[in-house]
């Protein structure tokens, strides 16, 4: 089972939440972060590489120290106050009229090293020495985590009776998406929780910052080698994540846009890519895949739907099933002879979030030649690969909303 605790988060003053709330680090790029800034914003802290003129490089020591000093200045102004006794929180997210409220908690370093803190991506190496750099040197996890875990009627019901109640804050950000957040400091649904997650919940799934939470690890076992008195009940050995039910989850497509079609032209990309799908044109409006194993794809200004051929996949293996993997094989490798999704610089990736038409937008534009739409992956089938110890190929899942940082910070002392 999870092992889960309560934290004294520090947290904005209430009339200062929407402004220092913030995007996740890795979602804006610097000059994006610049723009967004206001005075107050959580960016000075998880991007402080905005604070010089010309904008540094993320990982100059002097952005670090940055980093420091502005996470000291903010509390010494009162903007983040840290609460004065450790609770659980709630944070629910609105986007169009799906709500998902997650709980914000403290999970243990150990569970992610023994495998019960659950993933489905690999990571790198040099995004999880950044961030390791920025938990060390802050002493405290900025940012929480993306976990998801299957549903437990008994902790439905305590976050009901909690938003039930009056909230500590609620906005709506640039992407017309609701924030609220709520305080369980009450001691008996504190104890209630924490009992739950440890004897009725056996996993969690990571479903947005596997950098983060291995980077977190890494400072744990840090600490933990430095402490001669380790116990492994010390504040360092958690760390904070934002943990919702997977019911309340739905993941996005995640597409594909490619430079070019890798020495062939359009009739014969066409007549290669029949021979392991049924390809129908689809007309000039955009056109959006229908189920799994069926493809969109938009070229020279028009749409077609394609669909695998039996036998071109294996549905009894959680890997092999994924459209993001027949694509990658069937199309990508076989024909346009994209062998490394994450270090080929012909293709790139776009969150469906920002819908087709930015797939057109790409193509049209000239930047890219092909663009690929894919079905979303379903939860049940990410929770099926983390559950067999495998990796979903790169660039699978896209969640939205995204957490919005600042909200919460977990001090590791």
């Amino acid at each position: 089972m999870v092992r889960v605790k309560p934290f004294a988060a520090v947290r904005p003053a209430k009339s200062l939440a929407e402004q220092i709330a913030s995007p996740p680090y890795d979602v804006l790029n610097s000059e994006e972060a610049l723009k967004m800034a206001g005075e107050k914003s959580l960016l000075h802290i998880t991007k402080p590489e905005i604070d010089f003129d010309p904008i540094l490089e993320e990982n100059d020591p002097r952005v670090y120290q940055k980093a420091v000093e502005n996470f000291k200045l903010w509390q010494q102004r009162g903007w983040l106050v840290q609460d004065p006794k450790e609770c659980y929180y709630v944070y629910a997210q609105t986007m169009g009229s799906r709500t998902q409220y997650g709980l914000v908690l403290c999970a243990h370093t150990d569970d992610y090293a023994n495998g019960i803190i659950k993933k489905h991506e690999l990571t790198l190496k040099k995004k999880e020495d950044d961030r390791m750099v920025h938990i060390r040197i802050q002493n405290a996890n900025i940012e929480p985590v993306f976990f998801a875990y299957k549903d437990d009627p008994e902790l439905s019901r305590i976050v009901e009776k909690t938003v039930a109640g009056p909230s500590e804050c609620r906005f709506v950000d640039e992407n017309n998406f609701t924030h609220e957040f709520w305080v369980i400091d009450n001691d008996a649904d504190v104890a209630r929780i924490t009992e739950i997650f440890t004897t009725r919940v056996d996993a969690f799934y990571v479903a947005d910052g596997h950098h983060r939470t291995a980077a977190a690890a890494r400072v744990g076992a840090e600490k933990r080698a430095q402490n001669p008195n380790h116990t492994g009940n010390e504040e360092y050995n958690f760390f904070m994540a934002v943990c919702f039910p997977e019911t309340q989850l739905k993941i996005i497509d995640y597409n594909r846009v490619v430079k070019d079609l890798n020495g062939l032209d359009k009739d014969a990309f066409l007549d290669k890519l029949s021979e392991d799908f049924v390809v129908e044109p689809a007309g000039k409006d955009i056109c959006h895949p229908k189920a799994l194993h069926n493809f969109s794809m938009y070229l020279d200004g028009e749409w077609y739907s394609f669909t695998a051929k039996p036998g071109r996949y294996d549905d009894s293996d959680p890997i092999g099933v994924l459209d993001v993997t027949i694509l990658s094989n069937l199309v990508l490798d076989k024909i346009l002879g994209i062998k490394d999704l994450r270090t080929d610089n012909r293709i790139d990736f776009v969150g469906g979030i920002r819908g087709l038409g930015e797939l057109c937008r790409r193509v049209d534009s000239g930047e890219m030649r092909v663009a690929f739409a894919l079905y979303p992956v379903s939860m049940q089938q990410l929770i099926d690969i983390a559950d067999n110890g495998k990796i979903m190929p790169p660039k699978t899942t896209w969640f939205e909303p995204k957490l919005r940082s600042g909200l919460a910070i977990h001090k590791l002392d």
